[in-house]
């Protein structure tokens, strides 16, 4: 090609950089609706990811990019606030004004992102297999070279991976599998806790999006109800849909509270938020600006503490609310999909930004 038309020749877009944190310091009053806030309502998330702080070396680093940020700067807060403990949202609000520093996030992309939600399934299965409890949820092989989805489901662990559960729906484990935890009610009424304990290291591919490649979903109507309705019309096709998603979860029996995130607390519903732990530190109070998720007229400003993650939780502006169990929070976790904002509160005079 000539020089002339290479200059008139389209260039390629860049590639995108590496995902970016940016903070930018702002006032307690710049945080819309702090003023009028539940923040007494996220004091138990908290003190569960104080009580880790408080376990950890100062010099122990924490997650995210944060430069610098390790647990010593959380002690003293942590140790104020078990002194305090319990507040109501007047004393909680001067707890977090007088030990944290709010400060606007950015990424890539701004500072506005996606909101979704997820939440802890219940769903009927059996310790044994038989009649209609055929499908296993498996406990993680001791293995480093695991095949995706299609194989796993097609049995090529074999041995090497021992089943936990059996339930009678392979959609059902589908989507325990998208939760990373569940409750199995078992035929004698009791309830075997399950949590998530790594996957197959293949790469996560939403179903949902498989389905508006297709033709099958519009855009705007994709929720998790919608998605199970399709499925339930198209038996045919459902297979071939969720080996679309070529990771596979493992699941470990949990016991006493949960379910436990990725930060090793037990979550809180309607206060822990999954985020990208590349980026943002576990353990960190965040102020939450979104829309409901039943409810786009309805503005949602919450306090949270980051203590999960997800595979399809990537970005600094990103994040999945924990909603707990039972319908109302499956219903919100389904159909969560906002456009939203946070603010990151950490330990006052830790950053120094202009």
């Amino acid at each position: 090609m000539s020089a002339a038309l290479a200059a008139c020749a389209p260039r390629p877009d860049p590639a995108p950089g590496p995902d970016r944190l940016s903070l930018s310091p702002v006032s307690f009053d710049q945080l819309p609706g702090w003023a009028a806030g539940n923040q007494a309502g996220a004091l138990t998330a908290l003190d569960r990811s104080c009580k880790r702080w408080l376990r950890h070396r100062p010099d122990a680093p924490s997650s995210g990019s944060v430069p610098d940020l390790r647990a010593g700067a959380f002690i003293p807060p942590c140790r104020a606030l078990q002194r305090y403990l319990p507040q109501n949202d007047s004393a909680a609000r001067a707890f977090f004004e007088e030990w944290f520093s709010p400060y606007r996030m950015a990424g890539n992309d701004g500072d506005e992102g996606l909101f979704t939600g997820y939440y802890e399934p219940e769903i009927e299965g059996s310790l044994t297999p038989g009649g209609r409890y055929m499908t296993p949820l498996l406990a993680r092989p001791e293995t480093k070279r695991l095949p995706d989805r299609e194989a796993i489901e097609a049995g090529a662990l074999g041995a090497r991976a021992k089943p936990v559960a059996w339930v009678a729906d392979p959609v059902d484990a589908f989507f325990l599998h998208i939760q990373g935890s569940g409750r199995i009610r078992l035929p004698d009424g009791s309830v075997l806790r399950l949590g998530f304990d790594g996957h197959n290291g293949h790469p996560y591919t939403s179903i949902g999006g498989v389905l508006i490649r297709r033709g099958a979903l519009d855009r705007e109507e994709v929720s998790m109800q919608t998605i199970r309705a399709w499925l339930a019309q198209n038996p045919a096709e459902t297979a071939s849909v969720l080996n679309s998603n070529a990771r596979y979860v493992f699941f470990r029996v949990l016991s006493g509270p949960g379910p436990v995130g990725a930060e090793g607390v037990p979550l809180t519903p309607g206060r822990s938020l999954a985020i990208d732990r590349r980026l943002v530190p576990f353990g960190a109070p965040v102020w939450l600006e979104t829309r409901d998720a039943l409810d786009d007229s309805r503005p949602v400003r919450r306090l949270m503490v980051a203590q999960d993650t997800g595979g399809a939780i990537k970005g600094a502006v990103r994040g999945d609310i924990f909603f707990g169990a039972g319908p109302d929070a499956a219903a919100r976790a389904g159909r969560m999909n906002r456009a939203g904002r946070y603010f990151l509160l950490l330990p006052r005079g830790f950053l120094k930004t202009s």
